[in-house]
């Protein structure tokens, strides 16, 4: 059963790098931390407890879908979100904005919400920040996403400026209906707010202003991870960072790259999320110390060893490299099963030694010998990638 409401702690600063601790209706987690992303109430592939196994405190699921499929009301019949998907601890819902826009010309953007045609059926629907709200409210979640409007990499000044000021109507909305809903605020249920802005330093400025002046549970950088280039995502997640009270949370959105991970943390992030652990995984692409590695190339072929000697996953613990790369060759389901399990313990791993790198005041130590060793994936690589995943999203 759900105990006491939200709350943030946040018990030791390392410079600009921060440990808490989060309570939520289901259960408390450590900060900073990742979230896998179960978007259709499932993290694909693996049981509940399987996610719990490799470190998991919360998961993410997308308002969007559910709404979709099966529906916000079949979930509130059936119990509720964590009952539905067998998973007792924290869940946190984004409000289902970026899918919507991500629907390109099926969708239309008004100043009272979006409408769109579904991916499944081509059914036509609209989603306001009245509804956005109520939906999450419904599916349960200890913590939800104000329903905002993202925009594309490219976009001129003008236009994410009109995007950034609907989005803080829309958030003063959410705010409002969640204040008074017998099943949002009343129940414990955590709202956060996002910042947008683009790459415009001064939009940014005007957007955390803006958000953090109205009194959410939280506060999310938004708009990020979604064609820039690293050195521009981390100087606006800094700047978002210094501007958001820090007696909030701070969530960087859809960000998962170990790197990033770590850089985002020295820049005051507590939160994150990502499907990029699982969505590689099932491509072949695992988490090292030194980087990713292709588990199919020819020379893991006869490898007898763990992928990774300092990993205690459950696939380092039990199989070899080599038959790894035997599952992932002969197109088996359990290569794309134990992979997603070895990514998702390298992340959540990797996140518990940075707790414990801020709580013995040596991050910066930490940082330096991870980047040292850990090479990130080719930036170009890296970019079309994003870009062709971001395509699928709107296909």
């Amino acid at each position: 059963m759900p105990g006491p409401g939200f709350d943030f702690q946040l018990l030791h600063a390392d410079g600009g790098a921060r440990a808490g601790e989060l309570e939520t209706p289901h259960g408390k987690a450590r900060t900073p931390l990742f979230m896998p992303v179960a978007t259709q109430a499932t993290v694909k592939g693996l049981t509940p407890e399987e996610v719990k196994a490799v470190g998991a405190q919360i998961v993410l699921s997308n308002a969007y879908h559910l709404y979709l499929r099966p529906g916000v009301e079949t979930v509130r019949k059936m119990g509720g979100l964590h009952k539905f998907m067998g998973w007792d601890g924290p869940i946190l819902t984004d409000s289902g904005g970026f899918q919507a826009f991500s629907m390109g010309p099926l969708r239309k953007v008004t100043d009272d919400g979006i409408r769109f045609r579904s991916h499944i059926d081509g059914s036509e629907h609209k989603f306001t920040p009245q509804l956005a709200t109520a939906n999450q409210e419904g599916l349960g979640a200890d913590i939800i996403m104000c329903f905002d409007q993202c925009i594309a990499y490219g976009a001129t000044e003008k236009q994410v400026r009109r995007a950034m000021e609907r989005t803080h109507r829309w958030a003063q909305s959410c705010f409002d209906v969640h204040q008074t809903s017998p099943t949002g605020a009343a129940t414990g249920q955590a709202l956060f707010g996002i910042v947008q802005g683009g790459i415009f330093q001064e939009l940014r400025d005007e957007s955390a202003r803006a958000i953090s002046a109205i009194p959410f549970h939280g506060y999310a950088v938004g708009g990020l991870a979604v064609g820039e280039n690293k050195e521009q995502m981390y100087r606006f997640t800094g700047q978002v960072a210094d501007l958001l009270p820090p007696d909030k949370p701070r969530y960087l959105m859809g960000v998962g790259s170990p790197e990033d991970l770590v850089e985002g943390v020295a820049r005051g992030i507590d939160m994150f999320d990502c499907a990029l652990p699982t969505r590689v995984a099932r491509n072949g692409s695992l988490f090292t110390p030194e980087g990713r590695v292709d588990i199919t190339k020819s020379r893991y072929a006869e490898q007898q060893g763990p992928l990774d000697e300092t990993c205690d996953c459950y696939t380092c613990r039990n199989y070899s490299t080599a038959y790894l790369r035997h599952l992932f060759r002969a197109k088996e389901l359990l290569g794309l099963r134990l992979a997603s399990i070895h990514n998702l313990r390298f992340v959540l791993a990797l996140m518990e030694r940075i707790r414990t790198s801020i709580l013995e005041n040596r991050f910066d130590a930490f940082r330096r010998e991870f980047l040292d060793v850990y090479q990130p994936a080719d930036e170009a690589a890296r970019q079309r990638q994003k870009g062709q995943w971001l395509l699928s999203r709107s296909g």
